[in-house]
């Protein structure tokens, strides 16, 4: 028995990881872009991770008040979410005070020697 009892692997790699995984990274890459601090993030993909067991549970018959298969949408929702929220922090910080910062990979910057 995995995360889904039914097999349904198909819908959540859709449902939760295009779909919501998108939404999750357009928020994140918005609160970025508002320089919002990130613990809002986790607020807003709480929010974000209901709304997607409720897909499930009106489009597939899935069980809505599961807490296991919530705890696992979240968290897929909230990777996708960090990822756009420090692409695009990232960005921000070398392209804004590109005389302070330089790029240290797709996920850092350092300060210019």
């Amino acid at each position: 028995m995995g995360i889904y009892p039914q097999g349904h692997w198909a819908v959540f790699l859709i449902l939760t990881c295009v779909f919501g995984g998108g939404a999750a990274f357009m928020a994140g890459r918005g609160l970025a872009l508002k320089w919002r601090p990130l613990w809002q993030l986790v607020i807003y993909m709480l929010i974000l991770g209901a709304a997607t067991r409720f897909l499930h549970y009106a489009l597939f018959q899935e069980r809505l008040l599961w807490p296991w298969a919530y705890v696992v949408d979240t968290a897929a929702l909230m990777a996708g979410a960090f990822l756009g929220f420090r692409l695009t922090r990232v960005k921000q910080m070398t392209s804004q005070y590109h005389w302070l910062y330089e790029k240290a990979g797709p996920f850092a910057w350092r300060k210019r020697a």
